[in-house]
């Protein structure tokens, strides 16, 4: 049963220009781990938080570091979800997270789907 949906497109030059703008950003936004990663990558991982939170219903209290996208070893991204999200998503019965990530033409886009 789907629990909710998420999807979120970031324009990955503006997403760029306030990483520049703002260096405390990337610490507010991302894990350790996803720090790392290129800046069209950060607004697809950005536009993956903000779809989670879409999922749930948008509600207060939640953190950019409450979802994280982890990638194995072929690539492929998933999504953790901890914090006061991942209390959320246990109370509405979320079981598991399927995620989609493109970048292209400028854009990132996220489409998260939870599932219970």
């Amino acid at each position: 049963m789907i629990v909710g949906i998420g999807v979120d497109l970031v324009d990955v030059a503006r997403f760029a220009a306030s990483i520049e703008r703002t260096p405390g950003l990337r610490a507010r936004l991302f894990t350790a781990e996803e720090q790392a990663e290129a800046v069209h990558s950060l607004a697809a991982r950005f536009a993956a938080k903000e779809a989670v939170a879409k999922a749930l219903g948008a509600p207060p209290g939640l953190s950019h570091l409450d979802a994280e996208v982890r990638k194995d070893a072929a690539g492929r991204p998933s999504l953790h979800v901890g914090g006061r999200a991942g209390e959320l998503a246990a109370s509405l019965g979320v079981q598991n997270w399927h995620l989609s990530l493109s970048h292209d033409g400028g854009f990132a886009l996220a489409y998260v789907i939870a599932e219970g």
